[in-house]
């Protein structure tokens, strides 16, 4: 029954006996399995941004995840297995290939040329499904502004607004064994430049303005008038000569000089 079920799969005739279907079942098993995958197990997790009331959930290089919690509680996922998060630009998730050594895994310095990179390693222990006490569990993606960039997790500060999308992907010593459905898209806050606000301005602004143009010209036609009349007082009431003015100098005889008098001659 496998034999003829892989065979009507692959499109082989169905009038071979069972004798002529089980040499070929390696081959039939072998192309059956291509055919349907690679064995990635699929899980199905959309990974979440974390609740907007918490503060920093977005900033302009980084965002904030709900921790996978009971997610990789499976058989064929150990405790041993690396959980890593693919962050990934929205136009690249089409393109993605999971790495099959851990050699190959992307570093943030990889970003710009493959579209994705793998960051936050952590293992299934820390992702447990009951979260005791009042403990907030999120990563924060884009935090560590002290890794290299050519290191293999780094957590870099990510590089622009986005979109961004992830997903996370387990892999053991032997490659890829599971990995999450990818996130919605994800944008980053913009700087903005502050400009004057469009419109007519309010009535109390109107009103402020208006008064502070009255007092400031009262203030001028104050200091202007009291400027002009120093002025006036000043020149007006003292003659002032100039250095090209001749002064007269009346002739001037003391009252206690007197002139000898004079002496006829005979």
């Amino acid at each position: 029954m496998l034999g003829q079920a892989a065979g009507q799969m692959l499109g082989l005739p169905v009038g071979l006996s069972r004798g002529q279907y089980w040499p070929l079942m390696p081959l039939l098993l072998l192309l059956a399995g291509l055919h349907q995958g690679t064995g990635l197990e699929h899980i199905r997790y959309v990974p979440q941004l974390a609740s907007p009331s918490l503060a920093g959930t977005l900033t302009q290089s980084t965002f904030t995840l709900e921790q996978p919690r009971g997610q990789f509680s499976r058989l064929n996922i150990s405790d041993l297995d690396a959980i890593w998060l693919v962050v990934a630009h929205s136009h690249a998730t089409q393109s993605f290939t999971a790495p099959q050594r851990v050699e190959d895994i992307p570093a943030p310095a990889d970003f710009p040329r493959r579209g994705y990179y793998l960051t936050l390693m952590a293992h299934r222990a820390l992702y447990p499904g009951n979260q005791t006490g009042n403990q907030l569990r999120v990563l924060r993606v884009g935090n560590d502004t002290s890794c290299s960039l050519a290191k293999r997790g780094c957590n870099a500060p990510l590089p622009g607004p986005g979109p961004y999308r992830v997903k996370f992907l387990v892999m053991s010593d032997r490659g890829p064994v599971a990995e999450t459905e990818w996130s919605s898209e994800t944008r980053l806050q913009q700087a903005e430049a502050l400009q004057a606000a469009p419109g007519p301005q309010s009535a109390g602004t109107v009103v402020i303005i208006a008064i502070l143009s009255v007092l400031l010209a009262v203030l001028l036609t104050a200091l202007l008038a009291l400027l002009i009349y120093t002025c006036y007082d000043t020149c007006g009431t003292t003659p002032i000569s100039g250095p090209e003015q001749s002064v007269c100098v009346r002739r001037y005889d003391t009252h206690h000089v007197t002139s000898p008098p004079a002496t006829g001659g005979s």
